[in-house]
């Protein structure tokens, strides 16, 4: 069901974007996602970790980020395999990477643990005691999961497009006929414009055989790239949650009914539940012109389907055994189911976000949004039943 949801509201995207309406053109979804990415998702973020998750939280259930990073870990070496095999467009590589490895974290499973809480029979305890622990743990993962897409997805990104930023100034042949598209440099934030020329500085050897640069250059790039990532609103957002929701005397003054300045968190709740709905129906108005323009072959789809759907959720099963028979774990079974579900998501909608924001893959992204998210719907069902098998 929550799968379907996400597919309805990204229909009504398509429908909006169509030339039945035509009220929801390009240049209003660029500015509408500007919207997300500056003010949305770090809203979203900022008030779900500052609520919920305390210092002892983060201590007791350490192996969630540990978890979280070998999902990208084995779902981005998987990728990157699928790449070297498939050999798309390389300025589609970061993409199809990132579509592998960083999985819809937060906002998915805000539908499904609570769903999964009222079903009978449940070996997770009474619903309000298991919806309760549940909404914690998924709070952690958005937290966690929007630190890693914001960083390590967002670079991969970032990469794509400073490479289709370079390629279409040499006006190679794989690029010239996408070169009227809606992927020009102004559509683009412009705190992004300059970032994006540096990086495409680190891609310039291997595109025009010049000479390497030396090895300080490389590092002293890397650093300022990696900077520039960590100071991004969704990234800065996380980390002062994690402070206010760690720190007692800051969190009694934001956070509860009695909290002096508890309007701050009341309105940043209220901010961050736009961040689903507004991203799914800019990817839908995407779709609109993605399944014609889109540079993917069929084969591209079905790889990411198969890591995403079979190799990961496989992996998952041995990595969660294995940290439980070891100790790593609390003896709540929820918390497992909730390991076990990251391993088996979707691709995050966040990455249409950023294929927008730089200009690279947006028609691309969409069409991968639909097919995956489609095949979600029973990919979801079948793991969970499998989980639940394993929990009981």
């Amino acid at each position: 069901m929550p799968v379907l949801q996400l597919l309805l509201i990204g229909s009504l995207g398509a429908f909006l974007a169509s030339g039945y309406t035509n009220i929801f053109p390009a240049s209003v979804r660029r500015d509408l996602n500007k919207i997300v990415f500056a003010v949305f998702s770090p809203s979203l973020v900022f008030s779900s970790l500052a609520k919920t998750v305390t210092l002892q939280d983060f201590i007791s259930w350490w192996f969630m980020p540990v978890n979280i990073a070998i999902t990208f870990l084995i779902g981005g070496m998987l990728g990157w395999v699928a790449v070297k095999i498939l050999r798309p467009p390389r300025h589609l590589e970061g993409l199809i990477i990132a579509n592998c490895s960083a999985g819809n974290l937060g906002n998915l499973m805000l539908m499904i643990i609570p769903a999964v809480c009222r079903e009978d029979g449940s070996p997770f305890g009474d619903e309000s005691s298991c919806r309760v622990r549940g909404l914690s743990y998924v709070s952690m993962s958005m937290a966690l999961g929007g630190f890693f897409i914001w960083t390590h997805t967002y670079s991969l990104m970032k990469k794509d497009g400073a490479t289709y930023e370079k390629l279409k100034k040499e006006m190679l042949p794989s690029i010239a006929d996408k070169s009227s598209s809606d992927c020009e440099e102004d559509q683009m934030p412009p705190s992004k414009k300059s970032s994006d020329e540096s990086t495409g500085s680190m891609v310039e050897p291997l595109l025009s055989g010049g000479k390497p640069k030396p090895l300080w250059k490389k590092i002293s790039e890397t650093l300022h790239q990696l900077v520039e990532e960590l100071i991004e609103p969704p990234t800065v957002a996380a980390m002062i949650g994690f402070a206010v929701g760690a720190i007692p005397w800051l969190k009694s003054l934001i956070i509860g009914g009695s909290a002096p300045l508890r309007v701050i968190q009341d309105s940043l709740q209220m901010l961050g539940d736009g961040t689903l709905p507004c991203t799914t129906i800019i990817l839908g108005g995407n779709l609109t012109n993605g399944v014609r323009k889109s540079a993917l072959k069929p084969s591209v789809i079905l790889a990411i389907a198969i890591v995403r759907y079979v190799a990961l959720p496989v992996s998952g099963i041995a990595v969660v055994k294995a940290a439980g028979v070891l100790g790593f774990l609390p003896q709540d079974p929820l918390f497992h189911y909730v390991l076990l579900t990251q391993f088996t998501l979707p691709p995050a909608v966040g990455i249409g976000v950023m294929a927008q924001l730089f200009g690279v893959g947006q028609e691309e992204s969409s069409v991968i949004f639909l097919w995956l998210y489609l095949a979600a719907a029973l990919s979801l069902t079948v793991w969970s039943t499998v989980f639940l098998y394993i929990m009981s």
